[in-house]
């Protein structure tokens, strides 16, 4: 007589989007606050869309696909597929971990192909004439310099909270993708930014709370975190895809591009692969290269050395 095979059991019949995304974000996988805050921005969203109390068992695969292709369908690639995944992890941990009886995200709701940009790095030029425009806000430029000055990644500032920083010093802890803490740097132009970026409109100063914060208060149907909420003024932490938003609205650029182009600037500068490495925080020779890859300005100087000699009388 043959086995019977194995069934486990689906559980949580009764469970509703917003219980199973408080569980999942409770578990060790969203520890770092970073990861954290980008999970729950993409799972907030979408179960928004979706009725935040209803049923898990109740949401189909298709009402997934249609809420993605709703938020992010029209996004770049890369957006796509960081909130595709954020959301593909909690369906499957939902499912494997807890054996609820939950939807998946549908194959026709694919990864998308992250095309390699040949020309990521923007001109200097370019970068100091977007930081010097007036009619850019205060927040966006001290954003914007500070990604620049201290080559780190978005997310790392974005996290960043008053107290964290040391103006004295120029430099603050930010937590690394790898959960390690390390120090940033910057320079005079954020140091000048950063004690106005801090004004309050009665003339006190902020001491407390996220450094970049949104427009508004957040809504009572968004999860923030009290970390999260400016102590002064109410308002929420700015989030990566609201910034990162801004910064195509007025330079159609990405983000990333300031941190790569910082890099990129070092090592045309003919500043020690070592030392940009300690910039950017990167551990791997090779990975770094790929960050100091020589701009379109450098590769058009060094075309002057195949000119012929020009005659001097």
């Amino acid at each position: 007589m043959s086995a019977v095979p194995k069934i486990t059991a689906l559980r949580g019949g009764g469970v509703t989007l917003v219980a199973a995304a408080d569980a999942f974000l409770a578990t060790p996988r969203t520890a770092n606050p970073n990861t954290h805050r980008a999970y729950a921005s993409a799972i907030d969203r979408t179960i928004e869309r979706l009725g935040r109390d209803r049923p898990l068992a109740e949401v189909t695969d298709a009402e997934v696909g249609h809420a993605l292709a709703e938020l992010w369908g029209a996004s770049a690639p890369a957006t796509w597929n960081r909130n595709r995944a954020a959301i593909t992890s909690w369906l499957t941990w939902c499912q494997t971990k807890k054996h609820w009886a939950a939807p998946s995200v549908p194959a026709d709701a694919e990864r998308r192909k992250e095309n390699a940009d040949e020309t990521r790095a923007v001109a200097k030029t370019t970068i100091h004439r977007l930081l010097s425009r007036r009619d850019i806000p205060l927040r966006e430029r001290a954003l914007w310099r500070m990604l620049y000055e201290t080559a780190a990644r978005a997310a790392e500032i974005l996290a960043l909270n008053v107290e964290d920083l040391d103006l004295e010093h120029r430099r603050a802890p930010v937590r690394s993708k790898g959960g390690a803490t390390e120090w940033v740097y910057w320079d005079s132009g954020t140091a000048h930014l950063l004690p106005r970026l801090l004004r309050l409109p009665d003339g006190s100063v902020r001491t407390h709370g996220p450094l970049f914060l949104s427009e508004r208060r957040p809504v009572p149907a968004r999860r923030s975190a009290a970390a999260d909420i400016c102590p002064h003024t109410g308002r929420a932490r700015l989030g990566y895809d609201r910034a990162r938003v801004l910064l195509d609205k007025y330079a159609r650029l990405d983000l990333h591009q300031l941190r790569h182009s910082a890099a990129t600037h070092l090592g045309e500068a003919e500043i020690p692969l070592q030392l940009i490495m300690g910039k950017t925080r990167h551990k791997n020779p090779r990975t770094a290269m790929r960050y100091v890859k020589p701009g379109a300005e450098a590769i058009a100087k060094v075309t002057e050395v195949l000119s012929p000699r020009r005659r001097t009388h």
